[in-house]
């Protein structure tokens, strides 16, 4: 079984950091990104204040002004 965390409270529990957290949900947002790329082409995302569309050829679409 493969250890999930290193840090452990002092009762034996493991538990998980909030930088561990963040961490992998970013590395999983990455690669869900590469495969959506991959598959749809483009990925919609949000850029200043914007929603946008970015294309695979490095193409940026603009889809919507988020208000503020």
């Amino acid at each position: 079984m493969k250890k999930k965390s290193a840090y452990t409270t002092r009762d034996g529990f493991a538990y998980l950091t909030k930088r561990t957290v963040v961490k992998k949900a970013q590395t999983a947002g990455r690669i869900a990104a590469q495969k959506a790329m991959a598959t749809m082409g483009f990925v919609v995302t949000t850029s200043r204040g914007w929603v946008v569309k970015k294309y695979a050829d490095g193409v940026i679409e603009r889809i919507a002004k988020i208000p503020e």
